[in-house]
């Protein structure tokens, strides 16, 4: 890669991914925003969740996570998109940047929308999310506490 190619995308990639804080097991990705990139963090963070012997239902709600966070910044963004996963004891952390200064919103879709509710599947799914502008995110206990009955503890 050039220099002058180089220090282009060092420039353009968001904050939160040139000041990473890695826990016990962590990744994280800078990539164009192009829908095409979103089955591909799906995978990606699926095989790291199994590397980090993440497993059970937290995965899948990770996964979907990172599906509708990716789909939001690349939508709704501005600039390069940096996902970061990080696994530390009792817990992953998804977190999704972009350039854009604009906070995420959950908002209620209409019966006919095709989209629009994203982080309202984000807000059930988590234990915890938020955004602060260029960062949206969100948190899930692992390992999980059930219930006698196997369902998930509130």
């Amino acid at each position: 890669m050039s220099p002058d190619r180089s220090s282009q995308l060092s420039e353009s990639v968001p904050p939160r991914c040139a000041e990473t804080k890695v826990e016990q097991h962590a990744y994280q990705i800078a990539f164009l925003p192009d829908p095409i990139r979103v089955p591909e963090m799906r995978k990606t963070t699926a095989a790291f969740l199994r590397r980090s012997e993440v497993s059970g239902p937290v995965v899948e709600d990770a996964v979907l996570a990172v599906s509708e966070l990716v789909t939001n910044a690349i939508r709704h963004g501005d600039g390069m998109v940096c996902l970061f996963v990080s696994v530390g004891s009792g817990g992953l952390r998804v977190s999704v940047t972009d350039q854009s200064p604009e906070q995420a919103e959950a908002k209620q879709a209409d019966i006919g929308d095709l989209s629009g509710r994203g982080l309202l599947l984000v807000a059930a799914l988590a234990d915890n999310w938020g955004s602060s502008g260029e960062e949206t995110w969100c948190t899930f206990r692992y390992p999980l506490e059930l219930e006698d009955d196997g369902v998930r503890a509130e």
